[in-house]
C-alpha cells in the first residue's frame, strides 16, 4: 500500500475557493440551479436512478445494478485545463462511445513510493488525445487533457471523472460504478481519490 501522506500532489483541476458538494443519493435533477459551475460528485456515493443508458441497464437484473460511484466527479466549464497529479506516463487513451460512457479517456501509469497506481481521467475533450502515445511521460503539474463537452464526453454535464486503481488496467476502461455485490472489492480495487486530491469533502 501507498502511503499517500508522504507526498504533496498537485490539483488535477483548479477548483476556486467556493464551489458545490453534490449529493446524487435522491437522483439526478436535471431542472436543478447550479450555484457554480464548478462542483464535486462524492465517492462511494449510491446514486440511483442516474444510469439509464443501455451501458448500464441492458441485459442487468436488480442484484446487477451499477449505481454506486467509485471515482469522484469534478465539474468545471468546457475547455477546462486538467492536470497531472503526481508524475507518470500514458498507460492507454481511447474514445469510449457508447452513450453515457467516458468519451476520450486517458489512463496515466505512476509509480508512488515504489508502487504502481493508475489514474482514469474520463469525460474529456476530443483534442485531449491529440499527439498522446503509450508511454508518453508527464511532470506533476503538466497540462494532459481538458474538460469536454457532451457531443465528446459521453453525454454528460461537462466535468472530470477522476477514478484510481491498483490494479493495471488491460483496456482504456474503469467501472465508474459498480453494483452493491461488488463494492467491498471495488473499494479495495479503486482506492479514495481524495488521497490525492485531498479533502475536497
Amino acid at each position: 500500500m501507498i502511503d499517500f501522506s508522504a507526498y504533496q500532489f498537485h490539483p488535477v483541476i483548479h477548483l476556486p475557493p467556493s464551489y458545490e458538494i453534490y449529493d446524487f443519493t435522491t437522483g439526478y435533477d436535471p431542472d436543478r440551479v447550479r450555484s457554480s459551475a464548478y462542483g464535486v460528485g462524492r465517492y462511494n456515493e449510491v446514486r440511483p436512478g442516474m444510469y439509464t443508458t443501455p451501458l448500464f441497464t441492458e441485459g442487468v437484473g436488480e442484484a446487477d445494478v451499477r449505481n454506486i460511484h467509485v471515482g469522484i466527479d469534478i465539474a468545471a466549464p468546457v475547455g477546462e485545463p486538467v492536470y497531472a497529479f503526481h508524475d507518470g506516463e500514458v498507460h492507454l487513451f481511447d474514445f469510449r462511445s457508447a452513450p453515457g460512457d467516458y468519451g476520450h479517456t486517458l489512463i496515466l501509469r505512476h509509480i508512488i513510493g515504489g508502487a504502481e497506481l493508475y489514474a482514469l481521467y474520463g469525460h474529456l475533450a476530443a483534442k485531449s488525445l491529440e499527439g498522446q502515445r503509450i508511454g508518453k511521460r508527464y511532470r506533476a503539474g503538466d497540462v494532459i487533457a481538458w474538460v469536454g463537452n457532451p457531443a465528446e464526453n459521453g453525454g454528460w454535464n461537462p466535468h472530470l471523472h477522476f477514478q484510481l486503481s491498483y490494479d493495471k488496467p488491460n483496456i482504456c476502461d474503469l467501472p465508474g460504478t459498480v453494483a452493491k455485490k461488488d463494492l467491498a472489492e471495488a473499494l479495495r480495487k479503486y482506492p479514495d481519490p481524495r488521497l490525492v486530491l485531498g479533502p475536497l469533502y
